[in-house]
């Protein structure tokens, strides 16, 4: 599959790509891409150094004519989110990506394709690779676990790098420029409950909520895309409020930064109300579907009579978890009193578990304004400590500042004029990049991000445009030409 991927121009780019892919790469199991690429470097005979929480940096000489030129960091991670379909048999820790080319757009075969953010890393293994490339003195920063924590820059110390522009390859838009970025937390609401016998006079049923888009849950947060966890919810409330349903085990959704696809519980009802849970469940499902009928054109509910389950959950605290996740903020929360049309602060109720005694609900939410981070994080911690969940918070890391006076913006703004004759989209984005992280740690490094057209990342859906993966080579190339010199 991947030969068809490696006839795609640009060749350079588009072998990298599949050489990637064919390493297992998944957030936090980095290791075996942490040595394809210090063994790319070494065996090219440049420097190639791992730091002490595993990032890859590379060092290549200016070309002959670049060397007055300021030297640039390039920048991208390593990791890839792994999600997939629930019919799709893949193990991430073991095998390599399966591509596909569908007119215009690579795909992989049932899973995340790792364009995000893998075409950045291939872009910058090409031209590291290359013998005519022109370019200034190159350094080559891959970070590891950004979808899962961002340690990978967080951990980068102050003095490994000494080039004063860096060049984030991670946005999915080949027209715009990104400046700016959110900042993130990760909020998990956690308690234990006591689980009872189920009463012999109920009988069993699993509810399932798929065929939900996904995505992004950063840069498609305001699409109004549905998030199974809240769907399904709407599901058991209902049923408890009209039929004294039950929870035995619920798990929804999957990964912080992915808007959660499915959900399944396990629940029981008392027998006599059978007919008329079957009949009232159905008519919620066709309301809510009705209500995503555009945004969600595939959504299925389903409702399965089951073995009766042994176990039910503890009722008070049901009542009281069903009542929380109603009230917890899902979706856009604030946009942007200063920049047109950006969301501002943002909630994802990414994933719901119930089982065995234990609870977990965790929450990635997300703010270009730290302030207003923080005061979401504290409506959620209110909303989930109310019905006796600890919440923790952890993975805080910062947003990035917009510099619209920034030399390498002026640079980028102009080459992409000259190529396009148009002018480009400056702009912040929702979600989390590297650069603020970084910015902590080189605080006057003049920073840019941009990338090429990717839709549905994070999710199984996910797709790189081929024709914008050729604007954009042209547009790096362009952009080394034309760095500014020391």
């Amino acid at each position: 599959m991947s030969q068809a991927v490696r006839a795609l121009e640009p060749k350079q780019l588009w072998n990298k790509f599949a050489d990637l892919n064919a390493v297992p790469r998944p957030s936090k199991k980095e290791e075996r891409i942490i040595t394809f690429m210090k063994d790319f470097g070494k065996q090219l005979g440049l420097e190639t150094i791992e730091d002490e929480v595993g990032n890859v940096i590379i060092r290549k000489p200016a070309t002959q004519g670049m060397e007055t030129r300021e030297t640039v960091v390039m920048q991208s991670h390593l990791d890839m989110v792994h999600q997939k379909n629930n019919d799709t048999n893949f193990d991430f820790e073991s095998q390599g990506i399966e591509m596909l080319v569908e007119g215009d757009w690579v795909k992989a075969k049932g899973t995340t394709l790792g364009a995000d953010n893998g075409l950045g890393v291939a872009t910058i293994v090409a031209i590291l690779e290359s013998t005519t490339i022109v370019h200034p003195a190159i350094e080559a920063l891959f970070t590891i676990d950004e979808e899962t924590g961002m340690t990978g820059a967080m951990g980068l110390k102050p003095g490994i790098l000494t080039g004063n522009i860096l060049l984030n390859l991670d946005t999915e838009e080949d027209n715009e420029i990104g400046v700016g970025c959110a900042g993130g937390m990760d909020v998990t609401a956690l308690r234990t409950y006591k689980e009872e016998d189920t009463p012999e006079f109920k009988i069993g049923f699993e509810i399932l909520v798929k065929g939900l888009q996904g995505g992004h849950s950063g840069m498609q947060i305001h699409e109004g895309l549905g998030n199974a966890n809240k769907i399904m919810n709407r599901l058991l409330f209902d049923g408890f409020q009209n039929f004294g349903l039950r929870i035995s085990e619920l798990t929804g959704g999957g990964l912080r930064n992915a808007i959660p696809r499915e959900s399944k519980a396990i629940v029981a009802i008392d027998a006599m109300h059978e007919d008329a849970f079957l009949l009232e469940i159905n008519v919620l499902a066709n309301t809510i579907k009705k209500e995503f009928k555009t945004t969600e054109p595939d959504l299925i509910i389903e409702v399965l009579k089951i073995e009766t389950p042994a176990l039910i959950m503890d009722l008070g605290v049901q009542e009281g978890v069903t009542r929380a996740i109603y009230a917890a903020i899902n979706g856009v929360y604030k946009m942007s009193a200063d920049i047109p049309n950006l969301v501002e602060t943002s909630n994802n109720i990414a994933s719901v578990r119930i089982k065995d005694g234990n609870i977990e609900i965790a929450c990635l939410t997300r703010s270009s304004v730290e302030s207003s981070k923080t005061d979401l994080a504290n409506a959620l911690r209110a909303t989930f400590e109310l019905t006796g969940c600890e919440v923790e918070y952890s993975g805080d890391y910062p947003g990035w500042t917009p510099n619209m006076d920034s030399p390498i913006l002026k640079v980028l703004t102009k080459v992409y004029k000259d190529l396009n004759n148009e002018q480009p989209h400056v702009a912040a984005c929702h979600a989390g990049l590297e650069c603020g992280i970084l910015g902590q740690h080189y605080p006057d490094m003049d920073m840019i991000s941009f990338g090429p057209n990717i839709r549905g990342a994070h999710s199984p859906d996910e797709r790189a445009q081929i024709s914008s993966v050729q604007k954009y080579w042209k547009f790096v190339l362009e952009v080394l030409k034309q760095t500014p010199t020391r």
